[in-house]
């Protein structure tokens, strides 16, 4: 039995009526008394949302810090915006979308909070290169600012066309460099810093649980051994893998932004921001921290160790920074390399456009691999994923025909939203299927794949099927029902164009062979069918297939 106040209850039914069959004693003061009352729910699965967390690396329930609180919070490293983002950054933000999506799904208030790095990331993670910000803004000849804003927007333009809700949070670097110093002081006071030539350091060997998360041996990272590299360069440092909190003029003599601190004149490391604004918009404990594989054995080792560093006692007795560590595999070219824009070997969304590809096709690429796995890219696949993403446009076109035709529901591009999220389905197989792919760790292929069976639309009413879907792209965010709208639009005009042969001396010549064309395919005489095809081709004619039959068109 749980006890839940009446305003406790209150926020947490929607998940729990919806994810969970349980019996709870609520207390209700009425007029000073106190009446005890039972609520039973059920649903057809127990199951609940599982994630594979990297601290520890084992598939774990998902059970928020505080159930109490209004939200989970979570916090998705953004991108530092010097270049373009190529499509294998991309793969992080879908990944990071179908997360936020799927926890609403189930029901919960989320808090997603994201950053955008302008200020402090060295083209070496670990503190070693030039600033990345710098260094673009001296190629264009331009202001960091400048810089910063134009590839902000590029990438904000990505995401709208991948059809990724935006953060509820996007902070800026330079917007809270007051924040780091705040952040910095504390790890200071708590003895984890020491300074040298100019800078501020952190020191790992001051934090016991220091590479706990990539399985780093803190006694091999002081002696520079270990599995993970790392570059000698800064003759300061008392242990290799020791990291900047705050730079100053020692480290570059012309850096373009520098604020004023304790520790001098200068800027912060790369590291620090991720902490500092986390905790200013989600508090000292949060549930998931997301970002990609090559973020563990440093950027995200770093943050904890800072972080952590800087709990007081009773901070630290509460638990752990970060609850649930999610990270996303690389997206793979020829050669099983990853993406790179260091090594100029990449592309971007812009570049898949410019081939004839709609960005919610490269959507419904990614979302046939498992975050976790490595995906390959390729233009074969691209051309599978285009023309998979073209034919579950075109079912659901015909469910919305059918709908329409045999149901009389009404739907038009305008109302159906509103007219489907009223249906609830008589037939729930493949909905049940995608959310239980959906709860097994974001299990998106299982999730697609019920989002295709249920296309086809056997064994129900055209309405309930496009309900599911419906439910099911809220998620996904292919934009079916959409899309096969315009899909229809599209016959319609064809038909149109097609239709219209006044003044055709050989249209009636035309029509003849087309409908002895559609009368040899029904009594499968595919190659008489297939004849008739051709030799209309070879006049310059063409047939298009429509769900309301066979129509035809000069080229």
């Amino acid at each position: 039995m749980s006890v839940f106040s009446f305003e406790s209850l209150r926020c947490k039914l929607p998940h729990q009526l919806a994810h969970s069959n349980f019996i709870c004693e609520c207390a209700l003061k009425v007029k000073s008394k106190i009446e005890i009352f039972s609520l039973t729910f059920y649903k057809e699965s127990n199951m609940a949302l599982k994630l594979f967390n990297t601290m520890g690396k084992k598939i774990e329930e998902f059970v928020p810090v505080d159930p109490d609180k209004k939200y989970v919070g979570f916090y998705g490293c953004g991108p530092t915006v010097y270049n373009y983002a190529h499509i294998g950054n991309l793969r992080a933000y879908v990944f990071l979308d179908i997360l936020d999506k799927t926890l609403t799904y189930l029901g919960y208030d989320i808090k997603h909070v994201m950053n955008i790095t302008d200020v402090g990331h060295l083209t070496g993670d670990a503190d070693d290169g030039e600033d990345k910000m710098v260094k673009t803004a001296e190629e264009r000849h331009q202001s960091v600012l400048d810089v910063a804003k134009f590839y902000t927007d590029a990438f904000m333009a990505d995401i709208d066309a991948l059809n990724i809700r935006h953060p509820d949070v996007i902070c800026k670097a330079t917007e809270h460099i007051s924040d780091m110093i705040e952040l910095i002081k504390k790890i200071e006071a708590n003895g984890h810093t020491y300074t040298a030539g100019g800078n501020l350091y952190y020191d790992i060997s001051t934090y016991p649980d220091y590479g706990k998360l990539a399985n780093l041996n803190l006694d091999e990272l002081k002696a520079g051994a270990g599995r993970r590299k790392v570059s000698i360069i800064d003759e300061n440092k008392r242990n290799p893998g020791d990291f900047v909190l705050w730079f100053t003029k020692s480290k570059f003599e012309n850096q373009a932004m520098t604020w004023d601190s304790p520790w001098g004149r200068g800027y912060p490391g790369w590291h620090i921001e991720c902490s500092a604004m986390s905790m200013k918009y989600l508090g000292k404990h949060i549930d998931i921290h997301t970002g990609g594989v090559d973020h563990i054995p440093v950027h995200h080792t770093n943050e904890i160790a800072q972080s952590e560093g800087s709990f007081t006692p009773e901070e630290r007795a509460e638990g752990p920074w970060v609850k649930y560590w999610l990270h996303n595999e690389f997206l793979v070219i020829e050669g099983g390399n990853k993406m790179s824009k260091s090594s100029g070997n990449f592309l971007r969304l812009q570049s898949l456009l410019d081939k004839g590809y709609d960005a919610l096709d490269y959507r419904f690429f990614l979302l046939g691999g498992h975050y976790r796995k490595q995906i390959y890219f390729s233009w074969d696949a691209m051309d599978g994923a285009k023309n998979g993403r073209a034919a579950l446009n075109a079912r659901v076109a015909k469910l919305i025909q059918k709908a329409n035709s045999e149901e009389n529901l009404g739907l038009t591009k305008e109302n159906f939203a509103e007219k489907l999220s009223k249906i609830d389905s008589d037939t729930k197989d493949n909905l049940k299927r995608f959310e239980e792919g959906l709860e097994n760790d974001l299990a998106t292929p299982i999730a697609l794949s019920a989002l295709q069976k249920e296309s086809n639309g056997k064994g129900r009413k055209a309405s309930d099927a496009l309900s599911n879907i419906f439910k099911m792209d809220k998620v996904l965010s292919l934009k079916v029902i959409e899309n096969a709208f315009a899909e229809l639009e599209k016959q319609t005009e064809n038909s149109s164009k097609a239709d219209d042969h006044a003044g055709d001396s050989e249209a009636a010549e035309i029509t003849a062979l087309v409908e002895e064309r559609t009368a040899a395919k029904k009594s499968k005489d595919f190659a008489k069918a297939d004849k008739i095809r051709n030799d209309l081709s070879a006049r310059g004619i063409t047939i298009i297939d429509t769900p309301n039959g066979a129509i035809w068109k000069r080229n």
